[in-house]
Order: C-alpha cells, then sequence, then structure tokens
C-alpha cells in the first residue's frame, strides 16, 4: 500500500529501510524522503516504523547480542 504519495513510497518500503538499518522515524524519512512534501503521510509512516521495530526488536530478543532501537 502507498504511503507516501508525494514521493511513491510504499509501506514494504518502509520496512525494507527498518530491515536494512533505519533505527528511527526520522533515519527512515531522511533516507525514503517521506513526509517531506504535504506531510498528510507522517502519522501512518510512524505507525508502520514503529510496527516494524517492534517486530524486529521482538524477533532479536533471542540473540545474544539485540541491536538497539529508539522507537519514533
Amino acid at each position: 500500500m502507498y504511503v507516501c504519495l508525494c514521493e511513491g513510497v510504499t509501506d514494504t518500503q518502509i520496512r525494507d529501510a527498518v530491515y536494512e538499518g533505519c533505527c528511527s522515524y526520522r533515519e527512515v524519512r531522511s533516507t525514503l524522503g517521506i513526509a517531506s512534501q504535504c506531510g498528510k503521510c507522517a502519522c501512518l509512516a510512524k505507525q508502520v516504523v514503529r510496527e516494524t521495530i517492534g517486530e524486529v526488536q521482538s524477533s532479536q530478543a533471542a540473540l545474544a547480542y539485540p541491536a538497539g532501537f529508539v522507537a519514533a
């Protein structure tokens, strides 16, 4: 689903950015350019980032050295 129509960014692209190392909404925003035009997508984009970071954190709970993420 498209989250940011101005930049043509989907929820999958946002999730991929988190999986590839973005640790906060701010990092995802600077990487993908979301919410840089009209800003209407900011709330949904933040929600997708939070959910994805939560999923990553829970999947890393079993690791000896989990990565550190900051929720937006």
